[in-house]
């Protein structure tokens, strides 16, 4: 049984909530360099397309961590809000930050050549390259 998509939450201190109404359960892990640095491991994120409404917006601070992804952060309690394509809008959002996670589909790792050899996840993924990413979205190659 699939979750309808809609999904409110907050982060840490409550200071920013988060609501989405977009029907996507994919979840993915990526284990670049930008994200391992910025989560401290794996950032998970639900893609939760453009349509995300935000409130308490003077606590949220974006750091432009590409030339193509703005991260987002709670200035407050330094919660991870959210990576935002600038290109296309559409943001990711760690799916802790929801009060309800039931109907994720944890489907796939990207950078998984990148991925440290201390933690792996049993859930059968599909495990894309740092080659295949740059061969098809080579604007996201790290400098």
């Amino acid at each position: 049984m699939g979750h309808h998509g809609k999904r409110s939450g907050s982060c840490l201190c409550g200071a920013v909530k988060i609501h989405i109404d977009f029907d996507k359960n994919d979840l993915g892990a990526c284990h670049c360099n930008n994200c391992l640095t910025w989560s401290g491991g794996p950032l998970f994120e639900l893609e939760c397309g453009t349509e995300v409404v935000f409130q308490g917006e003077g606590h949220i601070e974006t750091f432009s961590s590409s030339s193509w992804a703005e991260r987002g952060f709670c200035k407050k309690c330094g919660s991870h809000l959210f990576i935002k394509d600038t290109r296309s809008q559409e943001y990711g959002i760690p799916p802790g930050l929801f009060n309800d996670e039931t109907g994720l589909n944890f489907n796939r790792q990207i950078f998984i050549d990148n991925k440290p050899e201390f933690y792996s996840f049993s859930e059968r993924t599909q495990d894309i390259d740092s080659s295949f990413i740059y061969d098809h979205y080579p604007e996201t190659r790290e400098e």
